[in-house]
């Protein structure tokens, strides 16, 4: 078939190279405007992008893809079919039924579930069992159109953010060549949504890595892994920044109640801090100017006593 693939982050580059290796003609890519990045601020295209340009591939990057100028640019490509992939923007009712099998959306849970901008991160964060990816019939709402192909996996017990991305990036690229392929065929049965039993999550903050050592240990261990590696779970220790990348719960018959945010006890391998539920053994840090590092190795330059304080600014 005819494509025009529309994505933006390294989520998606799997499944634009997919597409090309099954076959089909990818006429067009569409991907955010390029912008600086780094503290040179050079300019720095987007995954997918760099990813057209390795292939020749013609690339489109409206800064607002409405646009009726945008709209007939697309026109001309006369596709059978748009493919999106994280792509960043809402495209309007008439790019949705621009091509002959309308637009596809590869999304990374298992709708109606999780629907919206950060499903992944949430799915590790609310604690899920399991996730996976759903291959959708685009409409107007965000993530409603009618489901076209679906695939679970099981999260690991220690899943993080970036590795079920990195799994569900995988798995759509996998998924969206099959749903091309019934799709053309005519093998697919769109079904509708149960709105009942829809969720809907909001973007990712950097302001949602402050730890708030209040809740209990078990969900702050799953705020870590969720935010693990952007933008990631920290908090304050002696004044500075604080990132905290790897934890444990500590399991322990009968809870001791403390000051949540206050040390207990400091081992070889790890700095346990009380929670208003349960208690917390820090395995992985990085305070602010430093590298990451084991707290094993941490505690060869840092002497941390129990009855210290972290949070605050």
């Amino acid at each position: 078939m005819k494509v025009i693939f529309m994505g933006t982050p390294d989520f998606a580059v799997g499944a634009l190279e997919s597409i090309l290796q099954a076959g089909h003609e990818v006429v067009c890519v569409v991907t955010q405007p390029d912008k600086p990045k780094g503290r040179g601020k050079e300019v720095q295209f987007s995954p997918v992008k760099q990813c057209a340009v390795d292939h020749c591939l013609p690339v489109m990057q409206p800064v607002k893809v409405r646009e009726k100028e945008q709209i007939e640019e697309l026109r001309k490509f006369a596709a059978d079919i748009f493919v999106v992939a994280a792509f960043g923007q809402i495209l309007p009712k008439e790019i949705l039924s621009m091509p002959k099998y309308g637009c596809v959306n590869i999304h990374a849970s298992l709708l109606p579930k999780y629907r919206g901008a950060a499903p992944i991160q949430w799915a590790v964060i609310n604690g899920e069992k399991e996730s996976g990816v759903t291959i959708q019939q685009m409409a107007e709402g965000i993530d409603t159109g009618d489901i076209l192909l679906k695939r679970s996996l099981l999260l690991d017990e220690k899943e993080t953010g970036g590795s079920l991305y990195d799994k569900l990036s995988g798995l759509g690229a996998d998924l969206i060549v099959e749903a091309l392929r019934d799709i053309e065929a005519g093998k697919l049965q769109p079904e509708k949504q149960d709105e009942e039993s829809s969720t809907h999550v909001g973007k990712i903050s950097k302001s949602m890595g402050l730890i708030d050592w209040n809740k209990s240990a078990e969900e702050l261990e799953r705020l870590i892994r969720g935010l693990n590696p952007w933008p990631s779970a920290y908090t304050f220790f002696r004044g500075k920044t604080w990132k905290i990348w790897e934890a444990d719960v500590v399991k322990e018959e009968r809870a001791e109640r403390n000051e949540p945010g206050k040390i207990c006890s400091v081992t070889k391998t790890s700095v346990i801090v009380h929670t208003g539920d349960g208690k917390l053994a820090l395995k992985s840090v990085q305070l602010e100017g430093k590298k990451r590092m084991a707290v094993k190795e941490f505690l060869l330059g840092y002497q941390i006593e129990a009855g210290e304080m972290l949070g605050g600014e």
